[in-house]
């Protein structure tokens, strides 16, 4: 595998952090994968399914989001947004997309069949918030360039939310405008993961929902970019975020041709349980979605990439990318 980074610049003069990781420079690339990381971590946990896939011929592409590792800048403006945040993460990951697409139409000296140079697949894989960025993607960006993306996979995502949410934005807009953009919301922090952790008690840390592999809630817990307290307009811009990706004038838009794998473990309290995951499938199948496929896996927590049996997980991301592609 060979790693490398660039920076690229969007038209306000933000400049954003995008890991890329390609296989050997003797495999043909064949596709190509784009990874939209979760909340309070950063793209560079990523790495080791960047291994998996590269071997499998896909080169693989994951931005910091802003207000993230090394797109933030510094320790400090880790969780730090302007305004609309959301939106501005989601529009960003479509602008990627087009970086992607770019690098590899113009430049000749990558290894790729030259007759597929300018349309070779592109796969989405969002986990946990990045998952809710993916399905605001589907409905904007992937609506303005239906040739762009040939399949999405969401992982430790979630349906539809019940009147909880609507009482958290209330809650976020008023600490917003009270405290500022700014603040650091402990409240807000504790209304939305506070019970996560109920369901493993006697709990060793306060992050052991993420995963039963120790070392690996170790590993989340040591490293400065990954746990960090947000703000409060972060919280409300997230908020209205998951009201409305699932509105109908919103759901209605996505395109009914393009597949869609969905993963989680069954333990973990982002999807309630696998509850919430069967809920936005449901939703999914409704629309009419041509190809929708999931696995909730027994036992699984939040971040199956880090769970004791992400091997088998990693085999089938793989297999169905493969299968995308032989179709």
């Amino acid at each position: 595998m060979r790693k490398g980074h660039f920076i690229w610049e969007d038209a306000q003069g933000n400049k954003h952090y995008v890991y890329e990781w390609l296989p050997s420079a003797d495999v043909v690339i064949k596709g190509f994968v784009q990874i939209a990381h979760g909340m309070a971590e950063t793209a560079a946990r990523y790495e080791r399914l960047a291994v998996v896939l590269t071997q499998n011929g896909y080169a693989v592409y994951a931005n910091d989001h802003l207000g993230h590792g090394q797109t933030a800048g510094s320790l400090d403006a880790v969780g730090k947004f302007g305004k609309d945040s959301f939106h501005t993460m989601a529009d960003i990951m479509g602008q990627i997309t087009m970086q992607i697409r770019n690098r590899y139409e113009y430049n000749s000296e990558l290894p790729i069949q030259e007759h597929k140079r300018d349309h070779l697949p592109l796969f989405i894989l969002g986990h946990s918030m990045g998952s809710f960025l993916t399905q605001y993607y589907m409905v904007s960006y992937m609506e303005r360039y239906p040739a762009h993306v040939q399949g999405i996979m969401l992982s430790g995502s979630n349906g539809k939310e019940g009147p909880a949410l609507h009482a958290g934005i209330a809650i976020a807009t008023v600490e917003a405008a009270i405290r500022g953009d700014h603040f650091r919301s402990l409240m807000l922090t504790a209304l939305s993961f506070g019970n996560f952790n109920a369901r493993f008690k006697p709990n060793r840390t306060a992050f052991d929902w993420l995963s039963r592999d120790e070392d690996e809630v170790d590993a989340y817990m040591k490293d400065p970019y990954c746990g960090g307290i947000f703000t409060s307009g972060y919280f409300r811009d997230f908020f209205k975020g998951l009201k409305e990706i699932h509105q109908p004038q919103h759901v209605n838009r996505i395109r009914k041709d393009v597949p869609i794998y969905i993963f989680s473990g069954e333990e973990d309290p982002v999807g309630g349980q696998g509850k919430g995951v069967r809920r936005l499938i449901r939703g999914y199948e409704k629309l009419g979605i041509q190809d929708i496929s999931y696995k909730l896996y027994p036992g699984g927590r939040h971040e199956m990439l880090n769970e004791i049996n992400r091997d088998e997980v990693m085999r089938d991301i793989v297999a169905r990318l493969d299968s995308w592609m032989a179709k």
